[in-house]
């Protein structure tokens, strides 16, 4: 089992958010989509015993290229590498770009699941965020994608953004009801150093984002969600049963995945790897032979804190045969240093699993830094 991630570093716009690796520019487009072909039979060595089961195209915005060049993409990962036979294909977009000619490219192609960037159904929180789609394109974009037959899809939302009232906010989910869409992935406003928004904050030109507010709205979207069905099984993440992301639990569970593309990552035994998040850089690293990427080898405390930073955030917790299988002085370490947040309930064992208690999951990124070993 192992998943294959794309990265296309391209967007029509910068959000004012976004401290992503991307460009605006679609200038190189053709030489890169090449690079990431010749990245793809380059990786096959070490990775020709493993059976995908899912592939992911991020970015950036991989809706932005034509239906022509996710399918060499594709034709390439069949070519050089064992994919399952029905696989989970992800594939980010925007709401802009999904008309039904691109719909039905995708759907052709055996592109399963989207993952469509709403971020708010609201047309003055899309002004305030620079972003490229209206409100009025985000339902459309809904729409088109159920009427090709997509029924895997997933939206994200950001909460926590300045002037959205809790009822807006509230509205927001209530359309992720109506339109029946079976995940969520919701992420609070953060003001990220050298983004547009930092500096329009620093300016005065944005509110500060409040903390209190992105906290209440939290509970908003968690409490409608789960008593419409949903299980809140990753701290940022909500889906109905059958249609969690296959793909990003391989990230939470430490399974083998491959990164191809400038600034994508990899993962494999105790090793991981990534490729510098440069377009030219990359392109010019690939085309000569040149060194494109960099590696970790990571130590039996790497792997530990890896454990923790990944089980810890969802809501199957951390396998504690793993943490066993790294030698005792781990088990030893994590039993005293849990104890606390067990005697308060905020942590749980269930089936060997250590596992944050629900009503902690939100808050849980400070448990896990307390367990790091520094």
């Amino acid at each position: 089992m192992a998943g294959i991630y794309i990265h296309i570093p391209f967007c029509k716009q910068a959000c004012t958010y976004c401290n992503f690796h991307f460009s605006t520019s679609l200038k190189h487009k053709d030489s890169l989509v090449n690079a990431i072909l010749k990245e793809i039979k380059l990786r096959q060595p070490g990775w020709e015993n493993e059976v995908f089961d899912t592939v992911y195209f991020g970015g950036g915005t991989p809706s932005i290229l034509p239906v022509e060049d996710i399918t060499l993409i594709l034709d390439s990962l069949y070519k050089y590498f064992k994919i399952n036979q029905s696989p989970e294909i992800t594939l980010e977009a925007n709401p802009d770009d999904l008309t039904p000619e691109k719909l039905q490219g995708y759907r052709d192609l055996g592109i399963n699941r989207l993952s469509i960037g709403i971020q708010s159904f609201r047309q003055s929180d899309l002004v305030k965020l620079n972003r490229s789609h209206t409100a009025e394109q985000a339902e459309d974009a809904i729409k088109n994608a159920q009427n090709k037959g997509f029924d895997n899809i997933t939206i994200d939302l950001i909460y926590g953004i300045p002037d959205l009232s809790n009822e807006d906010w509230q509205k927001n989910i209530q359309k992720v009801l109506d339109f029946n869409i079976p995940h969520v992935s919701a992420y609070a406003l953060t003001v990220e150093p050298q983004t547009a928004l930092a500096w329009q904050i620093k300016k005065g030109q944005f509110p500060k984002v409040s903390d209190d507010q992105a906290a209440t709205q939290f509970d908003i979207l968690k409490r409608t969600l789960t008593t419409n069905g949903f299980d809140h099984y990753e701290i940022s993440n909500f889906g109905k049963p059958g249609f969690w992301s296959k793909h990003n639990t391989l990230y939470w569970q430490n399974i083998p995945y491959i990164g191809l593309g400038p600034g994508a990552h990899s993962f494999k035994d105790t090793q991981r790897r990534w490729n510098v998040a440069n377009n030219m850089g990359y392109i010019k690293g690939i085309n000569n032979a040149g060194i494109y990427f960099e590696t970790e080898n990571l130590s039996p405390t790497d792997l530990f804190n890896e454990f923790i930073m990944t089980g810890l955030r969802t809501s199957s917790g951390v396998d504690l045969d793993k943490i066993a299988n790294l030698g005792d002085y781990y088990t030893t370490y994590l039993q005293k240093e849990s104890k606390k947040y067990l005697e308060k309930n905020q942590l749980i064992i269930e089936n060997n699993q250590l596992k944050a208690q629900p009503d902690y999951l939100f808050v849980i990124e400070g448990i896990i830094a307390d367990l790091f070993i520094v």
